[in-house]
């Protein structure tokens, strides 16, 4: 373990073995940083915060700090970091408002400059967030989602696995799975993430099938309900279902509804 005399640790801090810990860092009680991890300089981790192994935490990240929530009662909340993260320069994680509750980072995440998690957000595995974007409190992001430059998404959104937010795009209803974005236009997707989807190893009828779930959804004008029979009725497959089962959640309790649709003609303008 190397830690640089300029750095302070409090008493109560768990640190894992192999640990590197940079010039000026500050780590307070009830931090827990697991085996292999390396902390450039300026880092602060503030307590109930939780770091998995293999993680690399660049300059000026700030993790566990209070949520910037008015119904917060200071009490003990939680921020837990998966394994193999890379946090880049200036990220922000704050964690829970409720008592108890958590905000959650996957593993195999990578974090870009200056991107925030408010308190609560939820994050799979394997997912990007790109340089300064913002997720709000409550914000839920499914595994091998791509979150692009500057996207902001809104409190208890929650976007699905394999989705693509283009750069700066917004959103304030829920995005299904493996759908993309579009810049220009806020809470409308443009199509399915054909590359993503690609380079996840669908096969091309798992792809040509999701292809034709959209084309329902989006296409048909028909009624969600009456797409969602009919997507049920129509199909049998694991991939189908889990859109499904996305649209129902979504309204559902805070559910805000799905994403619309850009057709061509608009994109186009």
């Amino acid at each position: 373990m190397q830690i640089h005399p300029t750095s302070a640790i409090e008493s109560g801090a768990k640190i894992g073995t192999n640990v590197s810990i940079g010039p000026f860092c500050y780590i307070r009680h009830d931090v827990e940083i697991g085996d292999n991890c390396t902390l450039d300089a300026h880092v602060t981790l503030l307590p109930h915060t939780s770091i998995g192994q293999n993680c690399h935490l660049h300059s000026n990240v700030v993790i566990g700090d209070t949520p910037q929530d008015l119904a917060f009662k200071d009490e003990p909340s939680y921020v837990k970091i998966g394994n193999n993260c890379s946090i880049r320069e200036g990220v922000t994680i704050h964690r829970g408002t409720k008592a108890g509750s958590i905000t959650k980072v996957g593993n195999n995440c990578l974090l870009m400059a200056n991107s925030h998690l408010a308190h609560n957000v939820q994050l799979g595995n394997d997912i990007i967030v790109a340089n300064g974007a913002l997720l709000a409190g409550y914000v839920e992001v499914g595994d091998r989602a791509f979150i692009s430059g500057n996207c902001l998404v809104h409190q208890f959104v929650r976007i699905g696995r394999l989705v693509m937010m283009a750069g700066g795009s917004a959103a304030q209803k829920d995005i299904p799975p493996f759908c993309m974005t579009r810049s220009t236009t806020l809470n409308k997707v443009m199509g399915l993430n054909t590359v993503g989807l690609r380079r996840a190893g669908l096969t091309s009828e798992e792809r040509l099938t999701l292809k034709r779930a959209f084309r329902i959804l989006y296409q048909s004008n028909l009624l969600i309900p009456e797409a969602l029979s009919k997507l049920e009725t129509e199909f049998d497959t694991d991939l189908v279902r889990e859109i499904c089962d996305f649209i129902k959640h979504s309204q559902q309790g805070y559910g805000r509804g799905i994403a619309g649709y850009v057709r061509q003609r608009q994109r186009e303008e």
